[in-house]
C-alpha cells in the first residue's frame, strides 16, 4: 500500500467523507485504499476488519497522514473501558465511538485525557427503529430520535466530543450538544444506491444541509466497480452543500 505522507489541508471538504473499509481482511483494505488514492482522507476501521488485522492497519494509515475513526462501540465496565481508551489513544486515530451510557462515557473520556483522540457516542444505531426499540425492552412508544436526545444530553454533559446519529436526528442534536461538538452520521446512501440493513437514511447532500459535520459511507464506494470515483462524487456532493 502507497501510503505517502498525505497533503490534505486542514479543512480540507474531502475530511468530511469517512470511508468505511468493511473488508474481511486487511490486504483487501490496502488495495482499496490504493484505489481510491488521494481522493480518500479519513477512514473508518470496524469490528470486521479491526479484528481480521485492523488495528496494524490503523498505525500504517496514520503513519501515511490519513485521518482513522476506530468504530469500536465500547462498552464495559469503567475501568476496562478507561484502559482501553488509553490503549486506543496510543495509535494515533482520531476518532473512536463508545455507546452512549453515562459510566461508559465518563470512563472514555478519563481514558483519553492527554491525548489528542476524540470521543464519539453512539446514541441509537442506524438500523434501529421503533419496533427495535421495543423489542429490546426500551418503553413502549419511545421512539429513536427520544432516544437519541436523551443520549445526546448525557453525552453533552459528560464531555463527550462528539454524537453519532442517523441524520434525521442531526438537526435536534445540534440543538442539543451546541455547535462545538461533533456530529458524525452513518447511513448515507447516494440516490440510487441500495439501502441495505440501514433504515434511516438520507443522501450526502441531506446529510450535510441537516448539520453532519462527517459522513460515513462503505459499501456505495469500497463495492463499487471504481471506488475512487465514487469517493470523488461524493465529495462533490458535500462541497455543493456546505
Amino acid at each position: 500500500m502507497s501510503l505517502r505522507q498525505d497533503s490534505t489541508p486542514a479543512g480540507d471538504v474531502r475530511d468530511r467523507l469517512i470511508i468505511g473499509l468493511d473488508l474481511p481482511s486487511v490486504e483487501e483494505a490496502r488495495r482499496t485504499v490504493d484505489r481510491i488514492g488521494e481522493a480518500g482522507t479519513f477512514y473508518k476501521i470496524g469490528y470486521q476488519l479491526a479484528y481480521a488485522g485492523g488495528f496494524e492497519l490503523a498505525r500504517e494509515l496514520v503513519a501515511g497522514g490519513k485521518k482513522v475513526f476506530l468504530d469500536l462501540k465500547l462498552h464495559d465496565i469503567g475501568n476496562t473501558v478507561e484502559e482501553g481508551v488509553r490503549s486506543v489513544a496510543r495509535l494515533g486515530a482520531t476518532f473512536l465511538t463508545v455507546h452512549a451510557y453515562p459510566q461508559t462515557m465518563r470512563a472514555a473520556v478519563a481514558g483519553r485525557a492527554g491525548s489528542s483522540l476524540k470521543i464519539l457516542a453512539v446514541t441509537v444505531l442506524t438500523s434501529y427503529d421503533q419496533q427495535d426499540l421495543a423489542e429490546a425492552g426500551y418503553a413502549p412508544g419511545l421512539t429513536p430520535a427520544e432516544l437519541v436526545e436523551r443520549r445526546a444530553v448525557q453525552a453533552r454533559d459528560i464531555g463527550i466530543d462528539g454524537i453519532v446519529c442517523a441524520a434525521p436526528e442531526a438537526a435536534r442534536v445540534r440543538a442539543v450538544v451546541g455547535p462545538d461538538r461533533l456530529i458524525v452520521t452513518p447511513g448515507i446512501r447516494p440516490a440510487g444506491a441500495e439501502a441495505g440493513d440501514q433504515k434511516r437514511i438520507v443522501t450526502p447532500a441531506e446529510g450535510i444541509r441537516l448539520g453532519a459535520d462527517h459522513l460515513v459511507v462503505a459499501r456505495p464506494i469500497i463495492k463499487a466497480a471504481d471506488p475512487r470515483a465514487s469517493a470523488e462524487a461524493i465529495v462533490a456532493e458535500i462541497a455543493g452543500a456546505v
